[in-house]
């Protein structure tokens, strides 16, 4: 893959914990330079990544089916709710729409990675989240395939992601995906060190342009670190915080409260690596 002439460094520029996004200076030497040493650490990032299969690796056929059913009921509901026809409207706006074909640019399809999707099994959330997921997918024809992971998934819940039109990856990438084509990143509620994980594998302008991203509003994690001063929560966060100001996010309305607990305080997020664009 071909280094970018606009690739992103992360500096720190003070001693309180405030990060920048700096672009490099004009030079084909330093472009270079920098390029290489971006790839460098893309291929350690890969590297890193390491074979996944389910712990239990028997499916029950009795649990496969219940969850079936509560996924089924599930996708009923949301599928009617004002939550999920508010959310539509929403990324119908000329905004966010044209957000969207901006990162498609002449690609006809977006594709879906999950991640931290949580135990379907046990808990609404994540069968909310899902639910929206594989929804947004049948609504626009621009969506692609969908693959998904957590390292918490059990076997019978591979099989009904599968089921489901859902992949299930194989390996672990800790959140490290490239994304050499469009990608929608849909990550509500994962922790800060994942969405970390992903802008860093992909600290470059030409891969960042690639990336929408459903998840825990970077605006939040800006106004936390600023009001706590957490050198702990910085450091996981220090690739949020640099490319927060070149981020347009347009947060979402939860409507009701049979949807907060699944999606408060998420937002869709489109990066602008080149502030003059």
């Amino acid at each position: 893959m071909a280094a970018s002439s606009k690739a992103l460094t992360v500096e720190n520029c003070s001693l309180n914990g405030d990060w920048k996004v700096v672009l490099p200076r004009r030079g084909k030497h330093r472009r270079s330079s920098l390029g290489d040493r971006i790839l460098e650490q893309q291929h350690q990032q890969q590297q890193q990544q390491s074979a996944w299969a389910p712990s239990d690796f028997e499916i029950d056929i009795i649990r496969e089916t219940k969850l079936m059913q509560k996924m089924q009921i599930c996708m009923k509901k949301l599928e009617v709710s004002q939550f999920f026809l508010t959310l539509l409207d929403q990324i119908q706006t000329p905004e966010i729409s044209d957000s969207f074909h901006n990162v498609l640019g002449s690609e006809l399809k977006m594709k879906m990675v999950i991640y931290g999707i949580g135990s379907m099994e046990s808990y609404e959330s994540p069968r909310q989240q899902l639910s929206l997921a594989i929804l947004l997918k049948r609504k626009f024809s621009w969506i692609g395939e969908i693959e998904v992971f957590d390292p918490i998934l059990s076997a019978t819940e591979t099989q009904v992601l599968e089921a489901l039109g859902c992949s299930v990856l194989s390996v672990n990438e800790q959140g490290r995906r490239l994304a050499e084509k469009p990608t929608l990143f849909f990550m509500p509620h994962c922790e800060a060190e994942l969405y970390d994980n992903l802008l860093q594998a992909n600290w470059g302008a030409g891969l960042l342009s690639h990336i929408v991203l459903f998840g825990n509003s970077f605006e939040t994690y800006e106004q936390h670190v600023s009001a706590f001063k957490n050198s702990a929560v910085t450091e996981s966060s220090k690739h949020i915080l640099a490319i927060q100001k070149l981020t347009d996010e347009f947060r979402i309305n939860t409507v009701s409260d049979d949807y907060f607990g699944a999606f408060h305080d998420s937002s869709w997020h489109f990066i602008r690596p080149d502030p003059s664009s």
